[in-house]
């Protein structure tokens, strides 16, 4: 085979523009492959991660092929990478993920190779290059084409590596295992379906642990039912869990011959009860009533019949029991031909038998395809890359043929997807009006009692219980009446199944039901699928149950947008996370298969992935509703018969066939915005209340301050005031002595005290002479400074006592003072070494306005 006339290298993706495409060369629909580079890939089982490719890959995830081609559907060149997880497409120009080109293996329903060649033009040479297709067909409603350059091995490459991939030969093989828990631990599953047992028993005060499961501590009891563990060990019935709720009234020997008469063992048991009323909802498989439909079990008869407990409010008599057979009646006699069958009302105390008409596996599957071809052919968006507007000229919509317009849009209906979707909740709506309207008990059943039963069962306890309206509440009903009660979700999933005593992937074809290839082709051309496009990943017991009861919480999320916590976008990442099998929750078939082969140790858990999301935004995360208010619907949901008209879901049906219409969400998106952005405008207003609260405090404090200061300056100008007064009045009454007083401005506070006998009265100085023993005439002129310090304990450096020392009469040869025998002026005070004239005292006019009171 000739080699490409240029390698393309992949190991960098990110490192310069040399890798990108230029635009010239992209493809547009039918444009020449030939300007195309490539890259050739060998087929091995594992490949080094290409540069910048990391960034992009989840823990454990490891590339096992790689191929550089075109997403048919957005025209887009980019490189498809096989990891042991998913098919991981990078866009060539934007160098990241393409939503729609990435899907996870356990996601693709089938795959399919596909060769079509080109009609030549008359002046074209016959050898006309092929196109290399790959299809995928996924389970989440997308049809995805790859295309690459023939003679590149390339898609062999890639179709291999799905091979190995998309069907294991084993269990422990699926990606699940090999990311193990990670920090997605996963709590005991058991622990949470006792833990809501109790809680309809209305113990929620007691809570289970793994040491009462282990020890088997963990039946408890109210007046009308009991936790048994009876099926402890799984040998009763290995598709029930292992604690049932049953009457209180029936042992659990009854419960043992019970079990015989159902198809299964897959004996009534208790799903929901209400604690106010004692009325329930219960489950089973159909009685092995036989071709002739006279078998009768009256251990079977006693238990059904001890549903109907007494009425409440001192009622006399025992409540109604509806028994709710799924099947249409028709397809309910023939299973008799198989042993199976239907009850008879004359058989069961105070009962009524009602058939819902709700067709079986195979019709749910055929109908999922039918709908995603018409999605496929009419949508925006589709698998051969041209609108549903540009496919045969434009006329199909608007303007031109309106009859093939109005023939495409009845397409829809004929699919009957919407009206599965009408059955099962017109089922559901009518079990739960009978329970909360009647006070009666229902029994459910369909033909195993695990597909069409736990959608009824399910969805009639979301109306009656708001616990289940809630994000919590719905992983609790979830676990309950899905998981534990042994949907089989390994078989309609179409992953690996157990066999024997290996873990073998079942190799059976795919159903003829299938419709052609989506791909639609000009004339001129056709297609040449490979020996291996009709195998498929699934078998005949693949039917989109689940996806189809989500799909049916989804319509009453539309009907009722304040009574559920949970967004229409927590349920389409739900359905996601089960459809990828990256998480252990929803493998295998049942509780005991589950618990057999550690599922739940050596896988990361669902719920815990999906609560690390929302802890890591909070409140405001699209899977909380936006509109949620349980006040407004605190009791059950029972919507009349008008409402239930089901539309396609769009966040999912129409995310890949129509993206731009599948807005429906937009608005309750912009609410978010606008509630976000209320948010952070009442937290900043918040804020500044709080600082302008702090700065008002402060300037409180401020006032206060400048109080204080102020009445502190006032306390000192008064005291100022007073000083000022009291040193006027004694320096009129020193000078009324006779002498002058000098008071300096300088800091050294001097104060220089002047003798002056010329402005006294001779009549004392006179008597001063007289009387007194010495002579004073040498003092006449004396003049003295007097300098005012702190007080000092140390006497030797106290400038006022060296001037006592010095200056004063009454000093002593050894220093010592005769005051007060002395008539000097006191210590340290400014009269300090003058001796004072005590006859101008009594001299002097002194007024009481002087000393004015405090």
């Amino acid at each position: 085979m000739a080699m490409p006339r240029n390698r393309r290298t992949t190991t960098s993706l990110r490192d310069s523009d040399t890798t990108r495409l230029p635009d010239s060369d992209k493809i547009e629909g039918a444009g020449s492959w030939d300007a195309l580079e490539w890259t050739k890939i060998d087929p091995v089982v594992s490949r080094p991660v290409p540069h910048g490719l990391s960034d992009f890959l989840y823990e454990a995830e490891e590339v096992l092929a790689e191929g550089y081609g075109v997403l048919a559907n957005t025209d887009e060149a980019g490189t498809l990478f096989v990891t042991n997880f998913r098919l991981l497409f990078l866009s060539e120009g934007s160098r990241d993920i393409i939503k729609l080109g990435t899907i996870p293996l356990a996601t693709i329903e089938r795959f399919n190779k596909i060769v079509i060649k080109q009609q030549s033009g008359p002046r074209q040479s016959d050898k006309t290059p092929t196109r290399r297709l790959l299809q995928v067909i996924g389970k989440d409603m997308r049809i995805i084409i790859f295309a690459f350059r023939p003679r590149t091995k390339q898609r062999r490459a890639v179709f291999e590596a799905l091979l190995r991939c998309a069907r294991p030969s084993r269990l422990w093989d699926l990606y699940a295992f090999s990311s193990g828990p990670s920090r997605f631990s996963n709590i005991s599953p058991r622990v949470r379906l006792v833990n809501e047992y109790l809680r309809l028993l209305g113990v929620e005060s007691r809570h289970s642990s793994l040491s009462t499961i282990e020890d088997g501590s963990f039946t408890s009891s109210n007046n009308w039912w009991r936790i048994s563990d009876v099926n402890a060990t799984y040998d009763m019935c290995p598709t029930y869990p292992f604690s049932l709720l049953l009457p209180k009234s029936i042992r659990d020997e009854d419960v043992l011959q019970a079990c015989k008469f159902r198809a299964r063992s897959r004996l009534p048991v208790i799903s929901w009860c209400d604690g106010r009323t004692g009325a329930v909802l219960a489950r089973s498989s159909q009685p092995l009533v036989g071709l002739m439909m006279n078998m009768r079990s009256n251990a079977d008869e006693n238990l059904v019949g001890a549903l109907c407990t007494e009425l409440p409010g001192g009622k006399r008599g025992r409540r109604k029991l509806y028994i709710a057979d799924a099947r249409p009646r028709k397809n309910a006699l023939a299973n008799g031909a198989m042993g199976g069958g239907s009850e008879s009302s004359a058989n069961y105390f105070q009962s009524e038998i009602v058939f819902f008409g709700i067709d079986n596996i195979h019709a749910m599957r055929e109908s999922l395809v039918r709908l995603r071809d018409y999605l496929d052919t009419h949508g925006t968006k589709s698998s051969d890359g041209m609108s549903s507007f540009l496919r045969h000229g434009g006329w199909t919509w608007g303007g031109g043929n309106l009859s093939s317009m109005s023939a495409s849009v009845s397409t829809l209906g004929d699919s009957g997807w919407l009206i599965h979707i009408q059955n099962v909740l017109a089922g559901s709506a009518w079990i739960a009006a009978r329970v909360a309207i009647e006070s009666a008990s229902v029994l459910v059943h369909c033909s195993d009692g695990w597909d069409r039963t736990s959608q009824l069962v399910a969805l009639a306890s979301l109306l009656l219980d708001p616990y289940y309206r809630t994000i919590k509440g719905f992983q609790a009903l979830v676990e309950k009446d899905w998981l534990a009660f042994g949907h089989p979700f390994l078989d309609r999933a179409g992953m690996a199944s157990l066999m024997g005593s290996g873990l073998e992937l079942p190799r059976q074809s795919s159903s003829a039901n299938f419709p052609s290839s989506p791909m639609r082709q000009t004339p001129g051309t056709f297609p040449s699928q490979s020996p291996m496009s009709n195998q498929t990943q699934t078998s005949n017991h693949y039917s989109p149950i689940f996806l189809q009861w989500v799909d049916c919480v989804s319509q009453l999320l539309r009907m009722y947008p304040f009574a559920f916590e949970f967004s229409s976008a927590y349920l389409v990442d739900f359905l996601d996370c089960t459809l990828s099998c990256r998480f252990g929750n929803f493998l295998c078939n049942s509780e005991k298969e589950r618990e057999q082969y550690g599922v739940s140790d050596a896988c990361g858990c669902l719920w815990m992935y999906l609560d690390d999301m929302r802890a890591k935004v909070g409140s405001s995360h699209v899977h909380y509703n936006l509109f949620y208010d349980p006040s407004k619907h605190e009791g059950p949901l029972l919507p009349p018969a008008a409402a239930l008209a089901p539309t396609l879901w769009p966040q999912f049906h129409l995310r890949w066939s129509c993206p731009s219409e599948a807005q429906t969400g937009e608005v309750e998106a912009q609410c978010r915005s606008l509630v976000e952005k209320i948010s952070e405008l009442q937290r900043a207003k918040d804020a500044a209340e709080s600082k302008a609260r702090e700065m008002i405090a402060t300037m409180e404090a401020v006032k206060a301050e400048i109080r204080n200061e102020k009445q502190i300056s006032s306390s000192a100008m008064n005291l100022a005031r007073k000083a000022k007064r009291e040193n006027g009045i004694i320096k009129r009454a020193i000078q009324s002595l006779g002498c002058t007083i000098h008071v300096s401005e300088n800091d050294d506070c001097t104060i220089n005290i002047e003798r002056n006998l010329i402005d006294l009265p001779e009549r004392i100085t006179s008597s001063r002479s007289t009387n007194s023993p010495h002579s004073y005439d040498e003092k006449m002129d004396m003049s003295v400074s007097v300098t005012l310090t702190p007080d000092d304990d140390d006497v030797s450096e106290n400038p006022i006592l060296r001037v006592c020392e010095n200056l004063c009469p009454q000093r002593t040869r050894d220093g010592g003072c005769k005051w007060p025998d002395s008539s000097c002026a006191q210590l340290e005070s400014q009269f300090v070494g003058l001796r004072a004239n005590y006859d101008a005292f009594d001299r002097l006019s002194i007024y009481d306005s002087y000393f004015q009171p405090e």
